[in-house]
């Protein structure tokens, strides 16, 4: 298959999909200066955390502060723009008094695991997510809606293309066009990702595609690929490969945003964040962290075939 070129958006959700299962707790002033590295490195989609209940994810109890204190910065660059998740309508109460910019929340085609991750079932839970995400929108906000265990379901298995295909065609029908299918469990395979996102772009040609894989079973950077070339343009990964969910039956890391950037970099496409800040600053959450992280490019550095690049 020739790969046709086009612009493509790295979502940086580190912050928030990559430190909600880490234990050891962030300080917000650590946070502050590793958004402010993102900022240099040139990234311009991060997501700055989600709008939880701090005992649920006590990692994410900074987020109003984070909103409130980057904007009040004056350091943001105005091509960024900053998200945040929302699971319910008190979260996008709480993203809509501190700034967020742009709003993404979801809907599991898993019912299962959408009772363990709202408590709502995935019906309930689209009536009220395409309520908010119209709320959101007559406040002038960008929306990303997302359809979560798209490509199956640790707990319940295979999910029909069709369970994913209704909750699509429900978004467009409520004229909400930038959506993502999230591979919450991490089963998503190359050919399945072709044949679902060629079903979802071709409801609607003016779709915004967007991704967010899982590496559990070490798919993930393939799928990102294959997601390119079926003409997906926005992809979420984590610095260091960081994170997953934590009402998943196995949590697993994200696709790395440095080895995306590197796969990107190779296929000769332009306007990509700094590899080697993204580098340096992975280097620095992983000492932090104490520990070895799942990414790949950071510990190897830049190859020398980059030279050319």
């Amino acid at each position: 298959m020739q790969t046709v070129k086009h612009n493509i958006n790295i979502h940086e959700v580190g912050l928030r999909d990559g430190l909600q299962i880490e234990k050891q707790l962030v300080p917000f002033e650590k946070k502050m200066g590793w958004i402010n590295r993102l900022f240099a490195s040139g990234i311009k989609k991060i997501q700055l955390g989600s709008f939880v209940h701090p005992v649920k994810v006590p990692q994410m109890s900074d987020t109003d502060r984070l909103f409130t204190d980057v904007l009040k910065s004056g350091k943001k660059p105005e091509n960024v723009i900053l998200s945040g998740l929302v699971l319910n309508e008190k979260g996008l109460d709480r993203g809509l008094a501190c700034g967020v910019e742009m709003f993404c929340m979801g809907v599991s085609a898993s019912n299962t695991h959408s009772v363990k991750n709202t408590g709502m079932s995935t019906t309930e839970a689209l009536g009220r997510i395409i309520t908010m995400a119209k709320r959101a929108v007559s406040e002038s906000k960008r929306v990303q809606v997302s359809v979560q265990s798209a490509f199956g379901c640790g707990y319940e298995g295979l999910i029909s293309k069709n369970q994913v295909i209704d909750i699509v065609k429900s978004y467009l029908d409520a004229g909400l066009l930038t959506i993502s299918l999230a591979d919450t469990a991490g089963y998503a395979f190359p050919e399945q990702v072709t044949d679902l996102f060629g079903a979802i772009i071709e409801l609607d040609n003016n779709i915004e595609p967007a991704c967010h894989f899982h590496d559990t079973f070490g798919t993930g950077i393939a799928n990102c690929f294959t997601a390119y070339q079926a003409g997906v343009t926005c992809f979420e990964s984590a610095f260091g490969g960081l994170g997953g969910c934590p009402f998943t039956r196995i949590s697993s890391g994200n696709v790395c945003t440095e080895d995306l950037v590197y796969l990107f970099m190779r296929q000769g496409l332009a306007d990509l964040p700094d590899l080697e800040k993204l580098i340096e600053l992975t280097r620095d959450i992983g000492q932090h962290l104490g520990r070895e992280l799942s990414g790949r490019l950071y510990k190897t550095g830049l190859p020398n075939i980059l030279k050319g690049f």
